[in-house]
Formats: structure tokens, sequence, C-alpha cells
């Protein structure tokens, strides 16, 4: 099973001649699609995470070894709220299976485009559909413990800092507090065996709250009710539930005492609006 894990060290290890065959429509002009079945490691030549982590390479976008899902995750820039959704709808091998796909595109398009052209790569080879809409669901909100204060490892972005989106050799140590890299959620080494440890720099409290859904697997939206604007760092460290992958720290906090007493942050459980990505079709990929 593809954990929350998986799918950020996919972010952390991402994105060809592009063809606008139709008005607002980005292809690829040359792409492979491959099926991998080897036991190798998943690697891409630049992060297929959220964020806007990227080292454009001229228009080459290589990927090896990662499963559907995590191509649609990097399409639709799909963080934990939408996440939630989608995962209820899909087919077992779309998890499962795994592909290389590498493709090509004219010049040297930034990673929002690349995510474009990936769109319509999968929309032809797997036939995926996908579309958007908004209801009224059960979502966790979040709010500050003492109004206007924030936690210790959850602070203002200073505007001053040299921030770099370039992937390099630092991209997973901690620069500090928080990683060396912006506008990215990256893993941080844990202070003790049987915990996570992860963190952001330069992000919003929307962004945020968008990843604590997925990292908490609190099982509903996560929105900002913080009113807090601006762009902030933050990391945190907490003991993840049984059934994880590593052996849990007993002597750590659980994710919920580490939202209070690391980010000054609680949940509320409300109702409210939420976007959520509906699969309306998919199917096993067509020949190169």
């Amino acid at each position: 099973m593809f954990s929350f894990k998986h799918i950020l060290l996919s972010g952390v290890i991402a994105a060809g001649l592009a063809a606008q065959s139709a008005p607002g429509k980005l292809e690829f002009e040359v792409a492979s699609v491959k099926p991998n079945k080897s036991d190798g490691p998943a690697h891409a030549n630049n992060p297929l995470g959220p964020g806007n982590v990227y080292s454009p390479y001229g228009g080459y976008f290589q990927a090896i070894n990662f499963p559907l899902y995590v191509y649609i995750l990097f399409a639709y820039k799909t963080m934990g709220n939408q996440e939630q959704f989608l995962r209820t709808q899909i087919p077992a091998w779309v998890m499962s299976d795994r592909f290389d796909i590498e493709a090509r595109a004219e010049g040297n398009p930034d990673k929002d485009r690349m995510r474009l052209m990936m769109r319509s790569l999968l929309a032809d080879r797997f036939k995926l559909g996908i579309q958007f809409e908004t209801r009224q669901v059960p979502v966790f909100a979040l709010a500050l413990l003492k109004p206007g204060k924030t936690g210790p490892t959850l602070q203002p972005h200073p505007e001053d800092y040299p921030c770099s989106i370039v992937p390099g050799a630092s991209q997973s140590q901690a620069d500090g507090q928080f990683p060396a890299l912006c506008s990215g959620l990256f893993p941080m080494p844990p202070g003790a065996p049987g915990r996570q440890h992860i963190g952001a720099r330069r992000v919003t409290m929307e962004f945020i709250a968008n990843s604590l859904s997925a990292m908490g697997q609190l099982e509903r939206p996560a929105i900002d009710r913080t009113g807090l604007s601006g762009n902030f760092d933050f990391a945190l460290e907490w003991v993840p539930d049984p059934g994880a992958d590593a052996q849990p720290d007993p002597t750590g906090p659980t994710f919920l005492e580490a939202l209070k007493d690391q980010l000054g942050i609680k949940l509320e459980s409300q109702k409210g609006p939420a976007e959520v990505i509906i699969l309306d079709h998919v199917e096993h990929p067509s020949e190169n």
C-alpha cells in the first residue's frame, strides 16, 4: 500500500516539445509509458509532490517505477484533502501497478505547465477522466490555541531568508528548525527512532492545513480557520499510529499533542466547504 510516507518521499525525490493542439491544452510532443515490474526504487528527475520545488531539465520529464496514483497526484497538484476522496474511488491496480514515464516538452516549461501536460498524457494513455465539485462535508478546522499566538515550530517566514526551490543534496536535510528548501513538504531527521518529522518553509496556512489531513490520517479535510495570513515555516514531529512502517516511540507525542505543543493549533470538528475530486474513468494504458 502506498502510504503518506511513500507519497511524500516521491515528492522529495519530478517533472516535453509541448504542442498546444487546442486552446488551453498543453501536451508533450513525445512520451513513453511502460509498465515496470521490477523491485527497484521509485525515482524521478524532479519532485512529484504538491510544492513548487523544481529544477528545469530543458523540457525533459522522467519518473521511474511509480504507481499511476502518484502521477495523478502530480498532474492535479492533489494534496491531503482531495487525496482522501480520491483514494475511495480508485481501482486497486491504480495504486499497485508501477509505470515508467518519459516525455519531452518544448522549451523549458515550469512545473505547473508540466502538470498540465501530464494531465493530457494521462487522459490520452490511461483514458483518465477527472472533475471537481465543491461539497459541504465534515471537516477539521485549524484554530489557534491562543488568539494571535503560534507554537514554537510555526513561525512567520522571514522575507529576507534566501529561499531556494531547486532540488539538491540538501533537500532532505534540516536547516535549523525547518527544511533548507522552500515551497515544498520535506521529511526531516527525527529526534528519536519511531517518530516522523516533517516540515516546510515559505508556505501558506492553507497549504499547511491541507498537508496535515494526510500527515495525521485524519480521514476528513482540514481547513484553515486560524486567521493567519502570509507565508510560514513549520515543522512537526510525532509518533505515528500503530501499524505504520516504523516501531512507535512510546515516549513521543501523538499527532494531536504535537499540533498543540509544537504548532499551537487545535482541531475543531465542523461542517464546511471542500473541493472534491471525482474519478469519472480510468483504464490500463494504451500502447506507446
